[in-house]
């Protein structure tokens, strides 16, 4: 039955377009799914790398660059207290307030003191979040670039149209395996991350984001779409490393470089994930080419994306106009969480 389910999944009606069959695709190097397994130990890898790189590179990087992490008061051990903060919410209503401080024997205001630093203790600290924004840095950059020096040869590249020729019969160069991989590794690792990492207000949206993504690669990688797949890959990366350097900037309290980074980072973002990225895929992938199953799950995930891109840029574009027009205190919208340190970093476009 093992056998029965496997070949009923790798159909190739549903891979492939109408008409084509495996037989077709046989002798030439051809994307095999399993390939696609190194990115569980490339997943841990990039964590193992990402550790290392925080520790020896970022946090130097950090220190040497002015980051600084504000001095927090320590909340006084309070078992009552603390049980309430673990079991129940970290901001206990009026009416607990007042059972919590009968209990503890402590004024109100000394209970909700305590909650207040409490919440702060927890907070991610500015030099966490400069680590992090420089390890996404590194790779977007590096994954951005290398994509680029992958592709612009490629005829491909620059006229979609020939994506599609000779479909499904187009040998798998090597390097592009390599590439895909990386990137199915890299989004791997971010999911496996996600519970540590300093938790975003877009934290459910990155989570439809990282399905939608790893969903792409993997599907368009089995059913060699992997031209189609590395364009939208690039489009994807293409804004990316600018926003974790305009974070970088905002960390280390680089302000005006800040808000050019920022804004160069919205003008990219939106010309290549509203304008770019539906030219390619629907205009190319949805009208010139045919429909069978696996294109129709495609589109379907192009489609999150597609909705992720317009809800972020709606959030971009609020932030520069509140820039522009207020100058008045904002937050990030696809910034970091919790009631962000007033004083500390309400993260990116906060000063904008």
């Amino acid at each position: 039955t093992r056998m029965g389910l496997s070949e009923a999944f790798w159909h190739h009606e549903y891979w492939l377009p109408p008409g084509a069959t495996w037989e077709d695709v046989k002798g030439i190097p051809y994307p095999q799914p399993q390939d696609l397994l190194l990115c569980i130990p490339g997943a841990l890898l990039l964590v193992v790398v990402r550790y290392i790189f925080e520790r020896t590179v970022a946090l130097p990087l950090g220190r040497r660059l002015g980051v600084r992490d504000k001095l927090r008061p320590k909340v006084q051990p309070n078992a009552t207290l603390e049980g309430f903060y673990v079991q129940l919410g970290r901001t206990p209503k009026e009416g607990d307030l007042i059972s919590l401080a009968k209990q503890s024997d402590l004024p109100v205001k000394n209970v909700e003191t305590w909650f207040r630093h409490r919440r702060a203790q927890d907070r991610p600290r500015l030099m966490k979040k400069f680590c992090e924004a420089s390890w996404r840095f590194t790779f977007y950059l590096t994954s951005f670039f290398s994509g680029l020096a992958l592709l612009y040869d490629k005829p491909w590249f620059w006229d979609h149209t020939v994506c599609w020729l000779r479909f499904p019969q187009q040998p798998l160069p090597p390097a592009l395996g390599w590439f895909y991989l990386l990137e199915l590794s890299f989004y791997c690792s971010l999911v496996v991350t996600l519970p540590f990492d300093v938790k975003r207000k877009d934290f459910k949206e990155q989570i439809i984001h990282h399905i939608a993504t790893i969903t792409l690669i993997f599907v368009s990688y089995c059913a060699n779409l992997v031209r189609f797949g590395a364009i939208v890959m690039l489009v994807h990366d293409a804004s990316d490393y600018i926003l974790e350097l305009a974070k970088m900037l905002h960390y280390m309290k680089w302000k005006w470089v800040c808000e050019a980074a920022f804004i160069v980072f919205a003008v990219v973002f939106i010309i290549s994930r509203l304008v770019l990225f539906p030219l390619i895929t629907y205009y190319y992938f949805v009208t010139k080419f045919q429909l069978f199953l696996i294109s129709g799950v495609i589109n379907t995930f192009l489609m999150i994306l597609q909705l992720l891109h317009i809800f972020w840029s709606y959030l971009i574009i609020q932030m520069i106009f509140g820039v522009i027009l207020h100058g008045a205190k904002r937050k990030d919208a696809r910034s970091d969480t919790e009631e962000s340190d007033r004083s500390e970093a309400e993260d990116l476009a906060k000063n904008q």
